[in-house]
């Protein structure tokens, strides 16, 4: 394929495709001019051809397109917009952000924007056992980190149970953190920290509670729950003895019960901030 440089990407994965057949082996061969300084852009699609070989790759290389070139303003006429610059992934999920805004009725100009980190003594991740193409896992870490409900962690585990088989328990740690994090999110709770025996539940400064209802939350937990109304306001959990033989997803059914008693303080309209 000669100047390959100036052809588009869906252009030289169709003419790749044509070459070999069946147990016929064949190569093809992408040039471009020596002394040809090639452009950004044509790099990027030179790039991601000799990327992706794997059988089946058509759905990535337009994934890898529509990045490259832009899929401009869904919501309008023009043909270039804001995913050029930020990335389709993260257009994508600013998008959905500013349609939930919109349904819940919520002014985009008073969103709080804050990010949530968690940081457990939890071993979860892909084996590569049970996921071993490398492409495959990249693409299923990114899912399971935009999981944000119980019916999408739940939609997950099937997709993977259908296509990889049973489920590694450190797989099921990984999507059970994925669903804590959006939970955590949703209670405006900024950072999740263990130490020990000890559990660190840092808030938002601007978080919107119920302050009233904070000292009823420690009473149900009396001797175990602490809250610090300092810059920024946080709560301490302090486990019980607990058994050496106890495994760390009753660790992760901890936090998910401490973010669903938060979950309680939060309320809508305008009411007073802890910070």
């Amino acid at each position: 394929i000669h100047d390959a440089d100036k052809l588009g990407l869906s252009q030289l994965y169709q003419l790749r495709g044509r070459v070999g057949r069946s147990n016929r082996m064949a190569y093809a061969f992408l040039l471009y001019r020596r002394d040809r300084l090639l452009r950004e852009v044509a790099e990027k699609r030179l790039a991601a051809i000799r990327e992706f070989t794997d059988l089946g790759s058509g759905f990535k290389i337009a994934m890898r397109d529509l990045e490259i070139r832009g899929a401009g303003n869904l919501l309008g006429e023009a043909q270039h917009g804001h995913m050029e610059a930020v990335g389709y992934d993260l257009y994508c999920k600013m998008l959905n952000e500013a349609v939930k805004g919109m349904k819940q009725g919520i002014d985009q100009d008073e969103v709080e924007s804050f990010t949530t980190t968690i940081d457990l003594n939890v071993d979860a991740f892909i084996p590569a056992s049970y996921i071993p193409d490398e492409y495959q896992k990249l693409d299923i870490y990114k899912r399971i980190a935009l999981i944000s409900t119980e019916d999408e962690m739940d939609d997950m585990m099937e997709e993977l149970i259908d296509r990889f088989g049973d489920i590694p328990k450190k797989v099921q740690k990984l999507i059970l953190i994925a669903r804590i994090k959006a939970l955590a999110h949703s209670v405006y709770v900024t950072a999740i920290e263990q130490k020990g025996s000890t559990l660190k539940i840092t808030m938002y400064e601007k978080a919107k509670v119920q302050v009233q209802e904070i000292p009823k939350l420690l009473e149900r937990r009396k001797g175990e729950l602490l809250f610090k109304n300092d810059a920024p306001p946080y709560f301490l959990y302090e486990q019980k003895k607990r058994n050496r033989k106890e495994k760390d997803q009753d660790i992760l059914e901890v936090v998910k019960n401490l973010l669903n008693d938060i979950k309680t303080l939060i309320v809508k309209g305008k009411p007073d901030i802890i910070g």
